[in-house]
């Protein structure tokens, strides 16, 4: 194994070798928190300790990705085929995926069938629509994303149907959101399936009532990480209390300035009390930044600093001072994509890779101009959250396998008894869930057993054929494939769509048995954001949100305006808390950079039908004004002017179109 200690700061080696007891490393964005973790990894190894008793715990198959094949590589086995399990491995995951892996070997403790399905949020609408429709209300009048989302965040709370009422003022929603969790769940119970939330939830629980399986995995897991700490909601924070055990070896690493996920549940006294849950606890400062230009850290630093629920650190580093940021200021949106599509078309004619530049926005309805100016100005791009596996023919064939491994699930069912036609429609359908195939005409009654045929031939073969044959197995069976073959050229490419399973299932014919399926499936069902992207040579256009954890050379950070951002949902909160949040992250926005950032505003916008005067982003007053330079008709006029929010944006002084 390598020198451990070798090509570390003095900071990161702290950290490194303070292997016992509870340890908070507040990592600053780029200090090098991933190369840190595995590294400490490594030396707990070189110590003694058996890869086997140590975990690592993060939120995306990305970092989870990465920080694996780095431990491998430390460890000299980067050859070795593993997805973190195994002995002589430490387990390194998800979040989620842990507790999937938990629930797999313990859950029947608690009712949780092994073959419980893992159902993604198309499927949960779909079941939430059903709730609703249960109780004869219109899906159209009560938001199910909206009612999904409230359920989801409470259970992320450890709340159950009994308590959600409690959540809301509202008494009439307070019951509503009761009736449809207690009427979701029980569809969830009667499919055999679970939801994201479920994966963590239902782990406490266990963990929680059978303390004997909780003392075996405290007697595995005798070192405990856990990336991102700042991120933790209430689930996640009790699951880590609950794992770290009696020795409380647990190290957790994470950013205070970085925590923007309130809205999902994220709490950031889980970092900024992580000393007062564990006395005694060691803290490490990781301040050197290895990413960006001075320039971009003096521009973060002023910008964070105004917080005051934080943890007190300054970042540095010893690269170049780099280029000031470019102000960008246009009339309207359509003007800000098009200045935004100049500047990349220069830099792209300069020698700058597409890949290596980011366009972000604090919402999603930006992302339409900002596509129509790379369309139109022939830049390659890619929208993050372009997802392979919501395409119908992908979907139809992952559902003939899941409904073959799991027949009692009804979302699976329906969505392919029908695919390819077979003339089995809504009506003979419900009969079928309901058990009632004896009531069809016998007709109608062999269409349905053969589907069922085809269903028991699949769940054959998964328990011989490795996850890539099996897959081609239910491309032939199902006749989805013969069906793609036979049509247009859109069919043609949508066959090749179904057949690039094949080839990514190919990773999983490494594990004996039915594993390399369940790895599969999971991994899939877990799939995030920014596992999405591809490695195509293109621009990439995202939310700040979605940004969090990637890095570019080059970084536009569009609409920074007041109530866009910061948004003006902080102003409706009127909380010193969300407006930190909303400083935070501008923060996470600008430290993505490493060589250059681009701040656009526009004195107009139109959004959602409704065209406004804007006034520039307060974001802007927290930059020193010598680390900008301006473009626009605000910087031909007064290049030196700081902004007041007292400005009119159609001052002739201050604008001349």
């Amino acid at each position: 194994m390598e020198d451990i200690l070798k090509n570390l700061n003095p900071q990161q080696q702290k950290a490194v070798q303070a292997t016992e007891g509870p340890v908070l490393i507040v990592a600053g964005a780029g200090a090098g928190k991933t190369k840190t973790i595995t590294h400490r990894i490594g030396y707990l190894i070189q110590k003694g300790v058996a890869p086997e008793n140590i975990l690592a715990i993060t939120f995306t198959n990305k970092a989870a990705k990465e920080m694996r094949e780095r431990v491998m590589h430390m460890l000299g086995r980067e050859h070795t085929p593993t997805f973190g399990r195994g002995k002589g491995v430490p387990w390194v995951s998800t979040f989620h995926a842990l507790g999937i892996a938990i629930l797999r070997e313990y859950g029947t403790a608690i009712g949780i069938a092994k073959s419980a399905s893992i159902i993604d949020q198309d499927d949960a609408k779909k079941l939430i629509k059903e709730a609703l429709k249960a109780q004869g209300l219109d899906p159209k009048e009560h938001d199910p994303s909206r009612i999904l989302s409230a359920i989801s965040r409470h259970k992320g709370n450890l709340g159950t149907a009994e308590t959600i009422a409690d959540t809301v003022r509202d008494r009439f929603r307070g019951q509503l959101y009761e009736r449809t969790m207690r009427l979701y769940d029980e569809s969830l119970r009667k499919a055999n399936a679970l939801d994201f939330d479920d994966l963590l939830e239902k782990t406490v629980r266990l963990l929680r009532t059978h303390p004997e399986i909780r003392a075996e995995y405290n007697d595995r897991w005798k070192y405990i990480h856990v990336d991102e700490y700042q991120d933790t909601n209430a689930v996640q924070y009790t699951l880590t209390q609950l794992l770290s055990g009696p020795q409380e070896n647990i190290c957790v690493v994470g950013d205070s300035d970085q925590s923007i996920y309130s809205w999902r549940g994220a709490s950031i006294a889980n970092i900024l009390d992580f000393e007062k849950d564990h006395p005694g606890a060691q803290v490490i400062l990781l301040e050197q930044n290895y990413r960006s230009t001075k320039n971009i850290l003096s521009a973060a630093n002023s910008v964070i600093e105004k917080n005051e629920l934080r943890k007190e650190k300054v970042l540095f580093t010893e690269n170049n001072t780099g280029e000031k940021l470019t102000l960008i200021e246009s009339l309207d949106e359509v003007d800000e994509a098009r200045k935004v599509a100049q500047k990349i078309g220069s830099l792209l004619s300069s020698g700058v890779r597409a890949s290596a530049i980011a366009i972000l926005y604090r919402t999603n309805v930006q992302s339409r101009v900002l596509e129509e100016a790379m369309l139109f100005s022939g830049v390659p791009y890619q929208v993050l959250g372009t997802r392979f596996y919501d395409r119908k023919e992908v979907k139809d064939v992952l559902s003939y396998v899941r409904a073959a491994l799991n027949p009692e699930n009804t979302l699976e069912l329906s969505r392919i008894i029908n695919v390819p036609a077979r003339g089995i429609g809504e009506k003979t359908l419900q009969k079928v869930l309901k058990g009632e195939t004896d009531q069809l005409s016998s007709a109608m009654q062999l269409k349905v057993k053969k589907f069922y045929s085809i269903l028991e031939h699949i769940r054959a073969a998964a328990k011989v054929q490795k996850p890539s044959a099996l897959i081609m197995t239910a491309i032939e069976e199902s006749g989805i494939g013969n069906m793609l073959k036979t049509g247009d050229d859109e069919d043609i490419e949508r066959l090749g769509n179904v057949l690039e399973l094949v080839t990514v299932a190919k990773r999983y014919d490494i594990f004996e048995g039915t594993e390399g399926l369940e790895q599969y499936l999971e991994d899939l069902a877990l799939e995030s954001d920014q596992d999405r992207m591809s490695n195509a040579d293109a621009v990439r256009l995202m939310t700040v949100h979605a940004s969090k954890g990637l890095e570019f050379d080059y970084v536009f950070i569009t609409g920074m305006e007041q109530d866009l951002f910061p948004s003006n949902k902080t102003r409706e909160h009127d909380s010193p808390e969300a407006r930190e949040e909303e400083r935070r992250l501008f923060y996470v926005a600008l430290t993505r950079a490493a060589k250059k950032v681009f701040l656009t505003h526009a004195a107009m916008r139109t959004i959602f039908g409704s065209r406004n005067y804007t006034l520039p982003s307060e974001f802007l007053e927290d930059i020193d004004e010598m680390l900008i330079e301006r473009e626009g008709a605000l910087a031909q006029q007064q290049p030196k002017r700081k902004f007041s929010l007292l400005d009119d944006p159609f001052d002739d002084d201050v604008y001349q179109w």
